[in-house]
């Protein structure tokens, strides 16, 4: 692949280097903020070597190349535009100025909750293994791992100290993300977060019982009442309290004198923040959480598999606006309340989404004749089967139109399936073949029912429709001749 060549077209295309405003890439896809998106040969990019998918989200136009070509290119094109040191972040904030408040609003959450995924994952994974080693039932009639394994108990043990970890100290994690995001010390952040799972607090989880026993502790400061509870496993307060922290720091760097900066700023700050979170924000902010999770728990258990449906039709459509990623600080709540929601129900759903759109792009592999979309399909609709979407949906399915309508469809009739049957996940993990670790072991087989429906509708519609709309062109193509 000549990439001197291909970025020099690239660039011709994307309307010259006046039209760029930041460039960087990531894994397998080239990012740039463009002043006019209009003046974009979309047409002739996609016709580019090495191009794979092109899309536009969040203000941004991102070029698909796959790894390690992607460097290439955008090393070629740095040396044309003189932008090589630029970050994905920095295209990311200049793109940002052309969304509206509520897209800023979801790439906010994104922006915070995307670096702890890992994080997040990992713990979701290990409570995974946990749960298949104490399922009972699941392996051995009337028994689980442990019960005929006596000696992997401490093993099980370990194993589930190593999951609850990132969740019992998730405030700290997301402290430090969204401080750094509000424009403040991320350490700060991460001290606040500390504060709010200290020991000598009621743990988070205690609090239900607690209050309906009468029995919560407080601190007493002059006759006025402060509740003494942990916020583990919490979102919204940490949030609130977070933006909070970064505003004060930010004020008090204005007006504390420089030489007294380092020492009375981040005391400062602590305290007023500390006393704001557990007087005000943090008892308002944990109601509204709770009452967010019952209620999508409600809507979930009330609309039953027409409500599924709905959530399986509108998946993929929040994939590419990004949106799906808010879905995380709901899952987080809701996992955080397992012992109330019995664990949280997107994943399922999510799930079966992923396995739609990886079907209907392995569905378009084997009809397809074009070698270029039969390379990009077949590896990409696997990447999807396990829990990776935007190769596929970008790449493929999205361009091609009609695998995108059979894999929304498929998703749909098996995301009805699993809600008919409660199926809720125990852990976050990957969408797709491998959340099978993450479902709650009664749930398994509907949900691995419920992947397998999806896959079949996704994979036949789009062969139905592949055929029609071949039909459709052929026609069109007999009429004008």
């Amino acid at each position: 692949m000549n990439y001197p060549k291909v970025a020099k077209e690239l660039l011709a295309l994307l309307g010259g280097k006046d039209n760029i405003e930041a460039l960087a890439h990531c894994a397998t896809r080239l990012r740039l903020a463009l002043k006019d998106d209009s003046v974009i040969d979309e047409e002739a990019i996609d016709a580019l070597d090495g191009v794979k998918g092109q899309f536009k989200v969040a203000g941004q136009y991102q070029i698909i190349f796959g790894s390690g070509i992607v460097n290439q290119v955008h090393a070629e094109l740095a040396k044309l535009t003189g932008m090589s040191n630029m970050s994905t972040r920095e295209v990311a904030s200049a793109g940002a100025q052309k969304q509206n408040i509520l897209q800023q609003a979801i790439k906010g959450l994104s922006d915070i909750f995307v670096p702890i995924i890992p994080a997040i994952v990992a713990g979701g994974l290990l409570m995974g293994i946990f749960n298949l080693l104490t399922a009972t039932g699941l392996f051995i009639e009337g028994q689980s791992l442990i019960d005929a394994n006596p000696g992997l108990a401490d093993l099980a043990s370990m194993i589930n100290t190593f999951a609850n970890a990132p969740f019992v100290y998730l405030p700290v994690l997301l402290a430090f993300s969204a401080s750094s995001k509000f424009g403040g010390n991320p350490f700060l952040g991460a001290a606040l977060g500390m504060l709010m799972v200290h020991p000598d607090l009621l743990n988070g989880w205690g609090f239900g019982g607690a209050s309906v026993s009468g029995t919560i502790p407080v601190w007493n400061i002059l006759g006025f009442e402060i509740q003494k509870v942990g916020y583990q496993g919490s979102v919204l307060p940490v949030l609130v309290s977070a933006f909070i922290l970064a505003k004060v720091e930010i004020g008090l760097r204005k007006i504390v004198p420089s030489v007294l900066d380092n020492l009375l700023t981040p005391m400062l700050a602590i305290f007023i923040t500390g006393f704001l979170t557990f007087t005000i924000v943090g008892p308002f902010t944990r109601d509204i959480g709770f009452l967010l999770g019952d209620g999508l728990n409600w809507l979930y258990d009330s609309a039953g598999f027409v409500g599924g449906a709905l959530m399986g039709l509108i998946y993929a459509p929040f994939v590419i606006t990004g949106m799906h990623h808010s879905f995380i600080a709901i899952e987080t709540q809701l996992l955080a309340d397992i012992a109330i929601t019995g664990g949280t129900f997107i994943f399922p759903i999510a799930a079966m989404s992923n396995v739609a759109q990886g079907a209907a792009a392995l569905a378009v592999g084997f009809t397809t004749k074009d070698i270029k979309t039969k390379g990009i399909a077949m590896p990409s609709g696997i990447t999807a089967l396990l829990g990776i979407t935007e190769p596929a949906m970008f790449g493929v399915n999205l361009k091609l139109r009609y695998p995108f309508v059979a894999a929304v469809i498929g998703a749909a009739i098996s995301s009805a399936f699993i809600t008919l049957f409660n199926v809720k996940a125990a852990a976050l993990g990957a969408a797709g073949l491998p959340g099978i670790i993450s479902i709650r072991p009664g749930d398994l087989s509907y949900y691995v029912i419920g992947m397998l429906l999806s896959f079949a509708v996704s994979f036949g519609l789009t062969l139905v429709l592949a055929k029609r709309n071949k039909a459709k062109n052929a026609a069109q193509t007999q009429a004008t001749a």
